[in-house]
């Protein structure tokens, strides 16, 4: 049997293989949309994939079920649980619990496990050449490494009113009557890893057992005495922010996402053609530098998104695909980087990466305005924004800010004033740079105040001298 975990460090997210070497078929778990790894993968060791399935409705990422299902013909699996709010909208295989989805001489079972979503499916993974039991446990984001998969995503994200008491009382269930009767020798594979917002204290090794969870996580104590209100109240106390661009994900994955299939090489513009697109507004530059860069001089209008490696992260905050309908071109001289890009934002729904561009040179450009922590006391402003999270607000803040986190911040456009101008912050200054981006496209203006909150904190604490 092989199971190989592919690790997507950009969402903190894990998809897996699981192969049958005797018959050559395999299955991939909670596969992203950019599907060439697990072609490349499976072709490797000469495994062709027959199935794909995914364990919920996924918020953080755009799946790549159809799309994987699409590119081999394999049959798309998903989960038929949770009530008819909670059902797929595209064709597949409904998986309930105790289904079993047959790969050569491996069994994967199907477990309902409901509470970070009502639909939620964990797989228990057979391998039928060597067992006659499961030794591998799929958990998805049921249980974490240390910790476990929030169940206030539906209230911060979704639109849902007071859903994560529910939620949180059916992961007390599903840990007390599924993943407590496990042995402890069953290995626990999750889909997210440090980093990710879809829990609180995620741990960052790849792998841990039944055994071990249940003696040293923070949960365990609670499940054993069967206390579920101090459960209750231990798992949603303190959970991070839930960035805004989850919706669209719960939405686009539960319907179904489209299936863009082999996309066309992306072009490489000259100057001459892209800078009257530019002055038109008829497509945007994404500029993947570090904000110390972009702060020196941008192309006009262009969305600041750090990458490859955090394109994703940083793209699902600055571009909303559902309202950004003009082509994208990425800023950078290497062709392979500029398809990383592509790749990366490709995982949050952001399909509309056409090309790339060398240089600034023969571009219409704009230095983003900035200003010094001496200089804010004197700035007339219409607004202090932090674009921190809740937590790192609450820890220290510069007096007057309003705190409104970077993944949020283009969805509440309405909290912001449009006469004046806004001076933004974060910690260091990234995060600051990629929203600051996206609200100057929105017609605010904005004013990134240098070195962030750090930078004034250090300033803040120097002896001032009147001369």
């Amino acid at each position: 049997m092989l199971l190989e975990r592919l690790y997507d460090e950009d969402l903190a997210q894990a998809s897996y293989v699981i192969g049958c070497q005797a018959t050559g078929e395999a299955l991939v778990v909670d596969p992203r949309r950019d599907i060439t790894p697990y072609l490349e993968l499976t072709a490797r060791h000469d495994l062709r994939v027959v199935a794909v399935t995914e364990t919920h409705i996924h918020a953080d990422y755009l799946s790549g079920t159809r799309e994987l299902a699409a590119a081999t013909g394999a049959t798309a699996h998903v989960s038929g649980e949770g009530g008819p709010d909670w059902q797929y909208g595209f064709e597949a295989q409904r998986l309930h619990d105790g289904d079993e989805i047959t790969i050569g001489n491996i069994r994967v079972q199907a477990r309902h496990t409901p509470g970070h979503t009502p639909e939620h499916l964990m797989f228990l993974v057979t391998d039928g050449a060597t067992a006659d039991s499961p030794g591998y446990a799929l958990t998805g984001d049921f249980v974490f490494i240390g910790d476990l998969g929030r169940p206030d995503l539906l209230d911060e994200a979704a639109g849902g009113v007071d859903t994560r008491f529910e939620g949180a009382k059916q992961l007390f269930r599903s840990l007390r009557e599924v993943f407590w009767s496990l042995p402890d020798h069953v290995m626990v594979y999750p889909a997210h890893g440090a980093g990710s917002a879809c829990g609180k204290a995620l741990g960052a090794l790849p792998a841990s057992t039944v055994g071990y969870e249940r003696r040293f996580s923070w949960w365990a104590p609670y499940v054993e005495k069967n206390d579920e209100q101090g459960f209750v109240d231990s798992l949603l106390d303190g959970q991070p922010d839930a960035h805004a661009y989850f919706a669209r994900m719960k939405v686009d994955n539960r319907e179904g996402p489209q299936v863009v299939g082999e996309l066309p090489a992306l072009r490489r513009f000259e100057a001459a053609e892209l800078a009257p697109m530019i002055e038109a507004d008829e497509a945007i530059v994404v500029d993947p530098r570090a904000h110390t860069a972009v702060h020196e001089g941008t192309v006009q209008g262009a969305l600041n998104i750090p990458g490859p490696a955090k394109a994703a992260s940083f793209g699902a905050w600055a571009c909303d695909p559902q309202r950004e309908t003009r082509p994208l071109v990425v800023l950078t001289g290497d062709p392979e980087a500029a398809q990383q890009m592509r790749n990366h934002l490709l995982r949050v729904g952001i399909d509309r990466v056409i090309g790339y561009v060398d240089s600034l040179e023969g571009l219409p450009t704009a230095v983003p305005a900035v200003i010094s922590p001496a200089e804010l006391e004197d700035t007339e402003r219409a607004l202090l924004l932090d674009v921190r999270s809740r937590s790192e607000h609450a820890d220290g803040h510069i007096p007057g800010s309003l705190q409104l986190s970077a993944g949020k911040a283009l969805w509440n456009l309405e909290r912001l004033p449009r006469e004046g101008t806004v001076i933004t912050y974060c910690q260091s200054g990234v995060r600051n740079s990629v929203v600051a981006s996206a609200l100057r496209r929105e017609g605010i203006d904005v004013v990134e105040l240098d070195g962030s909150y750090a930078g004034w904190s250090t300033w803040a604490e120097q002896p001032q001298f009147n001369v």
